[in-house]
């Protein structure tokens, strides 16, 4: 992969021909701060050993999808509000892949899965270490329907669209690193546009939801809002519960 235009945005980007996780690339070297300034990237199209979120393992076949991680330095002072670091990713990577799918609904389900027409072409991990937060990203690419990890999945490929990668990339390093610096800048999703943005595309506000949260503990009810950490305000039986982590299903596809 040449990459010219991502080059020409990013201090450091390494394209490599296989890794066991790009993620665990970037965490090896994150305390290297002059070598791995803010932004830099680790690339490869054959990630053996990728990890989703809730310790999920993440696999495809070689050249079918991309696994990108990127270092993140310019981080809000407050921790609390780093939980929204992840959110932006999600909405970065859906503006990239919706510019080359316009004629797709193009969206991101709490907290980080990008779905076009309902069906996941992007996952998000983020990790934070000492100085740094890594967020790394595995995008379905040329993968077949037959290569399809579930049936609730899709690719470029499939819906006929021989992506761009160059561009894809460019577009959503450059969109994450503006949502994350205007946050680190203001310590304040709101007056940093930040919140705006991940309303603007997610697709899980409004929705019934059932949730799967830690210790086996399961909530239904619906998604109303993002609080001023970004996580999941679902009512249910009139009570708001804020939701930091856990597995969302949407219950049904329309409003409620």
């Amino acid at each position: 992969m040449e990459l010219p235009l991502v080059r020409a945005v990013v201090p450091r980007i390494d394209v490599l021909a296989e890794a066991g996780s790009t993620n665990a690339e970037l965490r090896a070297s994150a305390d290297e701060v002059a070598a791995w300034p803010h932004l830099s990237t680790v690339i490869t199209d054959n990630q053996t050993a990728g990890r989703g979120r809730l310790d999920r393992t993440w696999t495809a076949p070689a050249g079918t999808s991309l696994a990108v991680s990127v270092l993140l330095r310019r981080l809000p002072s407050r921790v609390d509000l780093r939980g929204w670091i992840p959110l932006a990713a999600g909405a970065a990577m859906a503006d990239a892949v919706a510019d080359q799918l316009p004629e797709h609904a193009v969206e991101v389900k709490w907290p980080n899965d990008v779905l076009v027409d309902g069906r996941k072409i992007c996952g998000i991990l983020a990790e934070a270490t000492t100085e740094a937060v890594i967020v790394g990203t595995g995008v379905n690419t040329t993968m077949t329907p037959d290569q399809l990890p579930v049936p609730s999945a899709t690719s470029f490929a499939v819906l006929g669209v021989d992506v761009d990668v160059d561009l894809l990339l460019v577009r959503y390093l450059t969109g994450l690193d503006g949502l994350v610096s205007a946050l680190a800048a203001s310590d304040d999703a709101l007056l940093s546009g930040l919140h705006a943005e991940v309303i603007r595309r997610c697709a899980t506000i409004g929705l019934a939801v059932r949730v799967s949260l830690p210790g086996d503990r399961l909530l239904e009810g619906v998604a109303v809002a993002l609080d001023g950490e970004g996580r999941l305000v679902v009512r249910a039986d009139g009570v708001d519960h804020a939701v930091s982590a856990g597995d969302v299903v949407h219950v049904r596809a329309s409003r409620a």
